[in-house]
């Protein structure tokens, strides 16, 4: 596995097959414009990126980020994970999160998606369980167990953009 935040082997057998579909389709997801974007980017780091809420110009340079009114949590195009586990691009810090709770996928094309990765108490789009992939709005709220993260962007048109642009042919 090249990317080491979505390995599977802390998972008791029947969960890391849950798990490995849900990586799968989340990997299938992201296309060929996406992953040339994101091809030299060094998926192997450990460790996320964090800025304190109202601390300035940092949060004026970003394109999508996710807040949960304490810290702002920068996004990047491809895979970004969010979970209990420290090598997550967003660390959540709850027991009842699964190490690798979720994932969003920024396509090149400012498109959206939020993917659940087979999480034991499931991840909540605008107060509704995933029950499959689906499309981000700024604005959007995501949450993890009690904790609410807001999806933002400065992409004026992000809804209009398709997805599967991306896709390869």
């Amino acid at each position: 596995m090249a990317d080491s935040r979505l390995n599977s082997l802390h998972l008791e057998p029947a969960r890391r097959q849950e798990y490995r579909r849900a990586r799968e389709a989340l990997l299938s997801a992201r296309g060929s414009h996406t992953l040339f974007i994101c091809r030299d980017t060094d998926t192997s780091r450990a460790g996320h990126t964090l800025i304190q809420e109202g601390k300035g110009a940092a949060q004026r340079e970003l394109t999508y980020w996710l807040s949960d009114g304490e810290f702002i949590y920068p996004l990047h195009v491809g895979v970004n994970t969010l979970g209990r586990s420290s090598n997550n691009d967003v660390v959540v810090d709850d027991p009842y999160a699964s190490r690798r709770h979720c994932a969003i996928l920024v396509h090149s094309t400012e498109a959206f998606e939020l993917h659940d990765t087979a999480s034991k108490n499931g991840t909540y789009l605008n107060g509704m369980r995933l029950s499959g992939p689906a499309l981000l709005k700024s604005g959007d709220e995501i949450r993890i167990s009690e904790r609410p993260l807001l999806f933002l962007t400065r992409s004026s048109d992000s809804d209009a953009l398709d997805p599967q642009a991306t896709l390869s042919s």
